[in-house]
């Protein structure tokens, strides 16, 4: 049985570069919706996201099931580039080029993520310090603390800063 593994690869390349094309729109939004503290919007692309990661679970699918298909061909099974790179020139051109498009939009995709998980981490800090103001009226002294002076000063209640 001969397969046709330069069209699947291809089609799993397209699919997937739709997918991040999709995931990098998707996290500039959120990271706007972020920004100007959109909560509405934030809680309405969770669905948006869930099904994201149904299409990568199945372009995930789709590989696993290719890998061992080439490992039962006896091609190479570690990886889509090994496979790729064991097909003939003419057919792997195509590939190739999409194969790098892939791994760079892979790497924005994780900067991207990074960016946003920042933007969240300093929002917390805000709310941490914003509600330890709240919950000590103001007073250096935090209520959690049974008796002496506060150890450590933070920039929003330290009256130094």
């Amino acid at each position: 049985m001969s397969i046709c593994f330069d069209t699947q690869i291809g089609s799993l390349l397209d699919e997937l570069l739709a997918v991040q094309d999709d995931l990098l729109h998707s996290l500039a939004e959120k990271r706007r919706m972020l920004a100007t503290a959109d909560i509405a919007g934030l809680a309405a692309i969770g669905p948006v996201e869930e099904q994201l990661v149904g299409r990568l679970q199945e372009c995930l699918r789709r590989r696993e099931e290719l890998l061992a298909l080439a490992a039962r061909q006896g091609m190479p099974s570690e990886s889509i580039r090994a496979l790729t790179a064991a097909l003939p020139k003419p057919q792997r051109a195509m590939l190739d080029q999409n194969l790098r498009l892939a791994e760079a939009r892979q790497r924005l995709l994780r900067h991207q993520s990074l960016v946003n998980w920042v933007l969240v981490q300093r929002h917390l800090i805000y709310l941490s310090q914003l509600l330890e103001i709240i919950a000590t009226g103001g007073r250096l002294e935090p209520t959690y603390e049974k008796e002496g002076t506060v150890s450590a000063h933070g920039g929003l209640v330290d009256s130094e800063a």
